[in-house]
């Protein structure tokens, strides 16, 4: 099985971002992720543009993938800004994480959340804590 096939299948078990809202990794190695979501009617608020929520769920995959999907150690958000920068529009995002430092107990991650004419959405920086498995 090769790597990206180990990651998916992890993190198959993420079942809020890959069941219920449609997120998939396209790409991933140490500290790079790339993530993506189909925009369905569920994703959309009573403004008929995509909710924060769900631009959030998919940056926060995105950082998931890109911190855990190489490692044995477990890394979690600790703390995360986000901008949103402007309404997505077609029919897909994009999040690419990318890690900016890595500590022996805490990270800096930027999340790029594009849509598919490549138009950056939202912007994000996750502070993560990292700890060893039980």
């Amino acid at each position: 099985m090769s790597i990206i096939d180990k990651i998916r299948k992890r993190f198959s078990k993420d079942y809020f971002a890959a069941d219920v809202a449609g997120a998939v990794i396209d790409m991933a190695e140490e500290g790079h992720a790339i993530c993506s979501m189909k925009i369905r009617p569920m994703h959309l608020n009573a403004n008929s543009t995509v909710m924060g929520g769900a631009i959030f769920t998919l940056a926060d995959f995105a950082f998931a993938v890109a911190s855990n999907g190489c490692s044995d150690r477990i890394t979690v958000t600790q703390h995360v800004s986000v901008s949103f920068l402007a309404p997505a529009e077609g029919e897909k995002l994009i999040a690419e994480a990318r890690c900016i430092k890595a500590g022996r107990t805490t990270c800096l991650y930027t999340v790029d959340v594009r849509d598919e004419n490549n138009s950056l959405k939202a912007y994000l920086t996750v502070n993560g804590y990292t700890k060893d498995p039980k």
